[in-house]
């Protein structure tokens, strides 16, 4: 992992932000983080802590689910896109591939891809570049080209989710549970994707996890949610050796320390 200089601004800054859905349901309560430019950061957390709902606070995607961010605000490269409209903050070089991976499924593969340079007025010659370089990426995306998304298997549609947002030549990468529903082999596959991505491009990336194991394994620096808040953050080094991090967040607590906690007195 890379030291960065604390004098370098964010590319991303959430702050302060605290979210309700259909005026009455906290889901958020004060969420501050940040990404520095050429960091991969992991937010982690269990189903349910508010990692989906702070990913679409920051792409101002919660309208469509009846959520809205009532205080806080969302920076991106220092201006704020709080209420910006999703296809704007796209256009800012921020796009976000959503949990379920959310293909167009009559659609090709290729078309699917295709679809991610539209955003930006590509030219052919452009459009044609980054679709070599993103077969280039992932080989077994040019072997199923003219596929339809829907037969493709899961990891072919994560594979292609984020290739199409790869189109749109992004300088930030938010990525929702990538590794939902996925073998191993693939999810070691697709991590090792956005690490390059991150080293050789210098995109800066931005992943809510429950593979944390996998996460940590990456990142230069976690977050960890809990009921709308984040109790935890730190190089992502220090976390994977961290006791309780282990114990409550990658599922290796030691089991004769539970049964010590059982037998005490209440």
């Amino acid at each position: 992992m890379t030291e960065h200089s604390p004098i370098l601004a964010p590319i991303l800054s959430i702050d302060d932000v605290h979210v309700v859905y259909n005026h009455a349901i906290v889901a958020l309560s004060g969420v501050s983080l940040e990404v520095l430019p050429g960091e991969i950061v992991a937010l982690l957390g269990s189903n349910g802590a508010g990692k989906s709902t702070t990913l679409k606070a920051v792409s101002n995607l919660l309208p469509a689910q009846r959520g809205q961010v009532t205080r806080g605000r969302v920076l991106l490269e220092g201006n704020d896109i709080t209420r910006l409209s999703a296809n704007r903050i796209v256009g800012r070089g921020m796009v976000q591939v959503l949990e379920g991976r959310h293909c167009f499924r009559p659609l090709t593969i290729e078309e699917n891809l295709l679809t991610g340079a539209a955003g930006r007025r590509a030219t052919g010659a452009e459009t044609r570049r980054d679709l070599a370089r993103i077969y280039k990426i992932f080989p077994r995306l040019h072997e199923k080209r003219r596929l339809a998304a829907g037969l493709a298997s899961g990891g072919e549609q994560q594979m292609t989710a984020i290739g199409r947002a790869l189109m749109s030549r992004p300088r930030l990468l938010i990525l929702d549970e990538p590794s939902m529903g996925l073998a191993p082999r693939v999810v070691e596959e697709i991590f090792g994707v956005l690490r390059r991505l991150n080293v050789e491009d210098r995109v800066s990336i931005l992943v809510a996890e429950q593979n944390s194991t996998m996460a940590l394994r990456h990142a230069h620096r976690a977050y960890v949610l809990e009921h709308g808040a984040v109790v935890l953050d730190g190089a992502a080094a220090t976390l994977r050796e961290r006791d309780d991090v282990k114990a409550f967040y990658l599922g290796l607590a030691d089991p004769r320390r539970n049964a010590a906690k059982v037998a005490e007195p209440i």
